[in-house]
């Protein structure tokens, strides 16, 4: 009993940071971590080894948000007004410095090759959203993505750019005396095509708006609430699209209903005279203010917060009970990430797949460990089989020793156990103005 009252501990701090940590986003099934801080750099970190992989700044000021777009191409936001999509593979990864912001370093960190970047606001410090241009079943969704952001002049309002053309298509602006948008989440309606955008604003306000169709590209403001006193600090969606949660600089926290598709209203200026929603489906008072980064995880059970009191907290999706409360943190949490859920099988195809040709795996490893394949013994070179190599004398002696390596087979299915822990962990990473990101493995 004595033990089960412990309070939880991190599985893993990962320490490299110089400034706060503002951006946790796990990306290629769980395989790397990404984690952005107020002087710009990113970090790749390798969860099967907990290095870090890559290492470079990719803003000139603060990062407000990291996205993955596929398997290849990664997304960041900062406040030096710029957009940048990066194509980071593992091929790149080699290319690129492993040294820790926290490390001194007299040269410039290479930067991964850039492929777009969009000149945009970020005077609201809210970061992007993106999803796919189509809808998510269309072979070309992998190619084309949708990005909303906060509209350049007009910081009430949200601009949504198309990639990779770089063109704007939309400028959405939900009603009046809002304040600056905080928050934003941009996705197609659950079985449909249908363009959805919620937005958080300053003044607590959340509203949901669907674009018409094609023909008259009205969008309509389905919902809106004044579900908060303090501006709204972050919102996230669903995974079945069927709600969303709202946290804000108050202590509530608040779940909504997102409006089921519906044939498109009559064209109209005006986005306010269409019939609403008010009421959120449920608000709990936390009695803890400053509540942000609410990211809620790939299975629908949990979400989770970071909060300026340097704790990080999980809840039920379901009925916004606080299930736990994880601390380690010295200073106010910044960021806050899940790991998607993975299975044990979906874990071993992707590993199946991915996992590189033997001859690659022979030699030492990062940490000095033997791989395999080809041994040095008495300055000759010989192939092990079976797992052992005999090395003879010179000279004819007679005389042999047996040297006994650790088989290629083994250390596979050591890396694919490493592969497959990093993968189906529910993790959950924290980010701090300390610099450090805590890594909890939770429910």
């Amino acid at each position: 009993m004595a033990a089960d009252a412990r309070p939880a501990q991190p599985k893993a701090i990962l320490r490299g940071h110089k400034a706060q940590v503002h951006a946790a986003v796990f990306v290629r099934g769980n395989d790397r971590l990404l984690t952005g801080d107020a002087d710009g750099f990113v970090v790749a970190w390798d969860l099967t080894i907990m290095r870090p992989r890559a290492v470079w700044q990719a803003h000139g000021n603060a990062i407000l948000g990291i996205a993955a777009w596929g398997p290849d191409r990664i997304v960041t936001h900062g406040r030096d007004n710029k957009l940048i999509v990066w194509r980071l593979t593992p091929e790149d990864e080699t290319r690129l410095s492993t040294k820790l912001p926290l490390d001194p370093s007299l040269e410039t960190r290479p930067q991964p090759w850039m492929l777009h970047m969009l000149e945009v606001n970020t005077m609201n410090f809210c970061s992007f959203s993106h999803c796919p241009a189509p809808p998510q079943s269309s072979p070309a969704a992998s190619f084309e993505i949708l990005v909303a952001v906060p509209n350049t002049l007009a910081s009430e309002a949200i601009d949504i750019f198309h990639l990779p053309s770089q063109t704007r298509q939309h400028t959405v602006k939900l009603g009046e005396n809002n304040g600056m948008v905080m928050a934003v989440s941009l996705f197609h309606q659950a079985g449909s095509s249908i363009l959805t955008l919620v937005a958080g604003y300053e003044n607590g306000v959340a509203a949901v708006a669907q674009l018409g169709s094609s023909s008259n590209s009205v969008w309509a403001v389905k919902y809106r609430s004044q579900c908060h006193s303090q501006p709204i600090l972050s919102l996230d969606i669903s995974p079945q699209k069927d709600f969303f949660l709202t946290s804000s600089a108050d202590a509530l926290i608040s779940k909504h209903p997102l409006p089921i598709v519906s044939p498109p209203p009559p064209r109209t200026n005006n986005p306010e005279t269409v019939q609403q929603q008010q009421q959120p489906l449920k608000t709990v008072n936390t009695k803890h203010a400053g509540q942000q980064s609410l990211r809620i995880r790939s299975d629908g059970r949990l979400f989770a917060t970071a909060g300026w009191d340097s704790r990080v907290r999980v809840y039920s999706a379901k009925t916004l009970a606080e299930v736990a409360v994880l601390k380690w943190h010295s200073a106010g949490c910044y960021a806050a990430g899940f790991a998607g859920v993975v299975s044990e099988s979906e874990s071993e195809k992707g590993s199946e797949a991915e996992a590189p040709p033997l001859q690659e795996q022979e030699g030492h490893g990062e940490d000095g460990e033997l791989k395999g394949g080809v041994v040095e013994v008495g300055g000759e070179k010989e192939k092990e089989k079976g797992g052992a190599a005999q090395a003879r004398g010179g000279g004819g002696g007679g005389i042999s020793r047996e040297v006994t390596v650790v088989p290629k087979l083994v250390e596979m299915r050591v890396r694919e156990k490493r592969v497959r822990q990093a993968r189906t962990a529910h993790w959950l990473a924290a980010g701090s103005k300390d610099g450090k990101v805590s890594l909890w493995d939770v429910f």
